[in-house]
């Protein structure tokens, strides 16, 4: 059963939240995973991330949570909330009229304290798989203006670039949840970004030995939730799709 504990700061205006959040620390052989509950006062264009600060300064200074840009830009802010992985500094408290909202740490990544995961591990691990770099056997001379590209393929590559490595495509995957090796969205979408690339020499042979098996491109399972919760808006499944059709005629 959960563990309840009530604490309400001294606010002078707006509806009363109440905040159950995940406290365990993997760490700390006397931590058991359990639920506290909070309970603050809403103010004007209170997002989680006011809420979170508030409760850290006000009711509890041991809760653990990631932020840092505010802007929805640097993804550090993943959570799992009312069972949904978004960025908390992106939601509203007045997006949830009840006023309850559960706050759990996303799955998939190895857990830190609380609602903080480690996000760049698993990054850092898919990035080198699929050889996130260009590939090219040109010498460039960088004293020289590099090679012009057309705009419209700069465009399409630069909208690929915009992913912010959140990980929220891969909490709300669930081939990424049964297996750990899967490369997930965030990672199909970098080999499409780089097969669009004309700096990079790479062939569609060269893409099949990085992604193409079950643990790749076709493992994916096409359930849409990655791209339905992704932030930025990335056409996930679009470029899964096109990759997809590309690995299967590779011989």
């Amino acid at each position: 059963m959960p563990k309840h504990k009530i604490m309400t700061p001294d606010q002078s205006s707006g509806r009363e939240l109440t905040f159950e959040i995940l406290k365990y620390n993997p760490r700390d052989p006397h931590s058991k995973p359990h639920l506290e509950t909070y309970k603050i006062k809403e103010t004007p264009g209170m997002t989680l991330f006011v809420a979170l600060n508030m409760i850290r300064e006000d009711l509890d200074p041991d809760l653990a949570f990631d932020f840092v840009c505010r802007a929805g830009i640097c993804g550090s802010c993943g959570m799992m909330i009312n069972g949904r992985p978004q960025l908390a500094c992106r939601t509203r408290t007045a997006d949830y009229p009840d006023g309850k909202i559960r706050l759990m740490p996303m799955p998939a990544f190895e857990l830190i304290k609380d609602l903080s995961v480690i996000t760049g591990q698993w990054m850092d691990g898919m990035s080198k798989r699929v050889e996130s770099w260009i590939h090219s056997k040109t010498e460039h001379d960088i004293t020289r203006i590099e090679e012009p590209v057309e705009p419209d393929v700069a465009d399409a590559t630069f909208e690929l670039d915009r992913c912010i490595e959140c990980g929220i495509c891969v909490a709300s995957c669930a081939t990424a949840l049964m297996r750990p090796d899967f490369v997930g969205a965030v990672g199909l979408n970098r080999i499409a970004r780089f097969e669009m690339d004309p700096h990079d020499e790479r062939t569609d042979a060269d893409y099949f030995e990085l992604v193409g098996d079950d643990a790749g491109i076709f493992g994916c399972m096409t359930l849409l939730a990655c791209e339905d919760h992704c932030p930025k808006n990335l056409p996930l499944q679009e470029k899964i799709a096109y990759m997809r059709r590309k690995m299967a005629k590779v011989k």
